[in-house]
């Protein structure tokens, strides 16, 4: 199970009504080797449910899609939204990583 807070869900809405796709099914968040910890999180829109994803609902409209591989690096993780003076940027909160690097981009597990 993935935790979408509501910050993140306000964000997701208002870029996706910004991006005026109505054939978009959601924002994929993906794990993939890379960064300086090892792992690092993705996201892009996505039009396509594979079968093995994994479907958190939004709202009517918007799904968040995970793939199974990046679903056992993101098991009980908490995805928000924050903004400060000098990022604005969705962060994981992730309970199965050991470290990560310092802007929280990249983990190892």
């Amino acid at each position: 199970m993935i935790t979408i807070d509501p910050t993140a869900i306000e964000k997701i809405t208002d870029l996706y009504i910004d991006e005026n796709d109505p054939s978009i099914l959601g924002m994929r968040v993906f794990v993939e080797g890379g960064g300086c910890s090892g792992f690092q999180y993705g996201f892009t829109w996505d039009w396509i449910k594979n079968e093995d994803d994994f479907n958190f609902n939004v709202s009517d409209r918007i799904n968040i899609l995970v793939d199974a591989m990046s679903m056992q690096y993101l098991q009980g993780a908490v995805i928000k939204f924050e903004t400060s003076l000098m990022n604005s940027s969705f962060v994981i909160s992730n309970p199965n990583a050991t470290s990560k690097c310092g802007c929280g981009s990249s983990f190892s597990v």
